[in-house]
């Protein structure tokens, strides 16, 4: 039976909250008169302007509670009903004009309760809005419910005075099970909801975490929704303790509920029509269209979601793109792509700049006895076309997987792969290095596009969107002696028949194969073990080919760091650089993806314990963490780089000579980049069964454009002149000592 209570009319409007929860020696309207900053003078209304507004039929409980500004025009107000405290700025005879949209400023067909209006607003057939704060020239049209209650949490995972623990929102992120779960706060960056998710060890960091969330927040009940200024809301259904920022649009929506919806005039929120959104918060500039359906989650700032995209439980990065498919029970690092109806992507953490293919099912637990399954896959995870993963499966950076069902779970620890599966073999089939040898126009643009397109208007958390970082280059140093060691395993089963040898003697053979080129290494059945959680072999392909290419991306990684560092230091000889440089035996460090952030290990340990010391006492001195990290991040990169160069080169030290041939390597990459990129955007060009849709090579031209006129290529031409330049600098300093 439905729970309907009756009061006696007089009551509505008022006691919104409970006299047991209000603290000693304050009314109802304390907390609401702290949210009210607009600096209106209020002044109640005259006699006149009551007659006026009983003519234009509007009623009131109590007109001596109805509070106005001194340009307040009655005439502007008509056909309302308000109970309770109401305060209301300007109304003057202007009409509002917002995308063709044109409503003159006035309160008209609507029920009002207890709300604060701003100045020259605009309210028109609203049949329900209660308990809100209004900014100034604000539009809302056509909207059946708009209200707050006393208990209204804004999609923040708190509890409110009296209210039991079982009622918190937690988000389940990256397992099914919950046992991942973290608190969703305003503010939430990708790195804290990574923090939060990974050290579940830890009990005291956690605890830590969960009082930075309640430290932020105030218990008390009694807090009005928001409606920030030059926001417009139209034609839409239930909007219920939703707090919105100023700027917003919202039109067409079915529900929102339990929401902050954060917005600015350089960074607008948008939602658009039939999108039912519950328990969320939504950063600046996000974009919702279309049907979607998100409970209990985060978007962070200019995220998207469209076309009936699904969004449970689960944390959208920065700059991400969700469009069609179903997302559950993940936590996505920033510039994510998933545009297709059938996409699937369950209990998983991918780490960014991914992009997830039609018909990708990535998280079945068909082989799993519970809910508990998880996938990681590091940056640059580009899933084929129906590629079918399992729990729990783990990929390098960058890594590409080949159309298929791949039935068990996986373990792939090189970076940069094309991983297949051949069916007709039954085997699994690596090729390290794909992107480097076979798509560098997709890896380098991608690279672009993701730093071209990021748009945060705040960034604390600095974002590394290059292709070679200290992740993925710390992924490929330790590839280097996987490759030799299953090179020197499948030579040595040629030349010795009982098989007997050891893991160093495999390693010792490997090398010298790919140090000496030899060819014989193409002849080989390369295979590696652990990498499938199954009996059937997995093979490399392309080891000769890619073992050099790794080795030739350090230099490559290496020598752009060191110029990068020369730009941010002004450095002018080698004798300044030499004070950057890395000891003879300097460790090579260890990196973590916190969020899309990289950090080295001893900085994201310095974190967590000062996080659980309390020399750390905030989420806002985590991000304040972050942004110092920030500032390190070139000199730490820099040196990390040349360590990782030392390492795989065999220089104990790094001498002006040795760097200088370095140099000479790295602008060779540069030049064999730009035309791997031509020649891998060339080939659209000169593939017949491209061409053949076309009449001629000038409607081919008008179609897609001519390949000399392709903007990234020219990019890439002149950032290769540019190279070249800092190259012929960099020597000039060297020579200078």
């Amino acid at each position: 039976m439905n729970n309907i209570t009756r009061h006696s009319i007089n009551t509505l409007g008022y006691n919104f909250v409970p006299k047991n929860f209000l603290p000693p020696g304050k009314d109802e309207y304390h907390l609401r008169n702290l949210q009210n900053k607009s600096g209106i003078d209020y002044r109640k209304l005259s006699a006149q302007e009551i007659e006026m507004l009983v003519r234009n039929r509007n009623q009131s409980d109590d007109w001596n509670k109805i509070l106005v500004s001194d340009a307040f025009n009655p005439e502007l107000v008509k056909n309302c009903k308000f109970y309770g405290l109401i305060r209301i700025g300007k109304l003057e005879p202007f009409f509002l004009e917002f995308k063709n949209l044109r409503m003159p400023v006035g309160l008209y067909n609507s029920t009002i309760i207890s709300c604060d209006i701003g100045d020259n607003v605009v309210i028109d057939n609203v049949n329900y809005l209660g308990h809100y704060i209004i900014g100034n020239e604000v539009i809302i049209v056509n909207v059946n419910e708009l209200a707050t209650t006393p208990y209204a949490k804004f999609g923040n995972g708190i509890s409110k005075d009296g209210e039991e623990e079982n009622l918190r929102i937690w988000l389940e992120l990256r397992n099914e099970n919950g046992g991942r779960s973290v608190i969703p706060f305003n503010g939430m960056l990708p790195g804290d909801a990574y923090l939060w998710s990974e050290f579940r060890a830890d009990h005291k960091l956690l605890e830590q975490f969960k009082k930075f969330t309640e430290d932020r927040f105030d218990k008390q009940r009694g807090y009005y929704g928001k409606i920030g200024d030059r926001s417009v809301i139209k034609n839409t259904s239930i909007i219920k303790d939703v707090w919105i920022g100023s700027d917003a649009y919202i039109k067409g929506a079915n529900k929102l509920k339990n929401l902050t919806i954060n917005s600015s005039p350089e960074a607008s929120t948008q939602i658009g029509e039939g999108c039912e959104l519950v328990n969320g918060i939504i950063d600046f500039g996000c974009r919702i269209f279309y049907g979607v359906k998100a409970v209990r989650f985060v978007m962070a700032s200019q995220s998207q979601l469209k076309y009936g995209a699904r969004l449970i439980n689960s944390y959208l990065g920065n700059n991400a793109t969700i469009s069609c498919c179903e997302v559950l029970n993940s936590l996505i690092f920033p510039a994510h792509e998933q545009h297709h109806n059938n996409s699937f992507l369950c209990a998983a953490m991918i780490m960014g700049q991914s992009n997830i293919a039609a018909g990708a099912t990535i998280g079945s637990n068909h082989n799993s006895r519970g809910a508990d399954g998880e996938l990681i896959a590091g940056r640059g995870f580009w899933p084929g076309l129906c590629v079918s993963l399992k729990h729990n499966s783990k990929f390098a950076s960058f890594t590409m997987l080949a159309k298929g069902d791949f039935p068990a779970e996986l373990n792939i620890p090189v970076p940069f792969s094309l991983v297949s599966n051949n069916v007709q073999e039954n085997k699994i089939v690596v090729m390290p290095a794909y992107w480097f040898l076979y798509n560098m126009y997709a890896l380098a643009r991608n690279a672009w596009k993701y730093e071209d397109r990021d748009k945060r208007t705040e960034k604390i958390q600095q974002l590394e969107y290059n292709y070679l970082a200290p992740d993925s280059a710390t992924e490929i140093a330790a590839a280097l002696p996987i490759l030799e060691t299953a090179v020197g395993n499948a030579w040595l089963r040629t030349q010795n028949a009982n098989g007997k040898f050891t893991a160093d003697e495999a390693l010792a053979a490997g090398q010298k194969l790919l140090h000496a080129d030899d060819p014989a290494i193409d002849e080989l059945n390369i295979t590696v073990e652990g990498w499938e959680n199954s009996d059937r072999p997995t093979t490399l392909i392309k080891v000769r080919e890619a073992w050099k290419m790794y080795r030739c991306m350090l230099n490559y990684y290496a020598v752009n760091e060191t110029l990068a560092l020369i730009e941010e230091k002004g450095i002018q000889s080698w004798k300044e650089l030499s004070a950057y440089l890395p000891p003879a035996n300097a460790p090579l460090s260890t990196w973590t993806n916190v969020g899309g952030q990289l950090m080295t290990s001893d900085a994201l340990n310095e974190l967590i314990s000062s996080i659980r010391d309390g020399r750390i006492n905030g989420w806002f001195e985590v991000h304040r963490f972050y942004s110092k990290q920030a500032e390190r991040y070139q000199e730490e990169k820099t040196n990390h780089a040349l360590v990782v160069w030392k390492k795989v080169s065999g220089h104990t030290t790094i001498e002006a000579s040795t760097f200088r041939k370095a140099l000479e390597e790295a602008l060779k990459t540069r030049e064999w980049i730009f035309d791997s990129i031509y020649k891998s955007r060339e080939k659209d060009y000169k593939n017949p069964f491209r061409m053949m849709v076309y009449n001629s090579e000038e409607e081919r031209d008008e179609v897609i454009g001519k390949l000399e006129d392709n903007s990234f290529i020219r990019q890439e031409k002149q950032g290769l002149d540019e190279y070249r330049q800092k190259i012929d600098r960099m020597n000039r300093i060297i020579s200078q000592d």
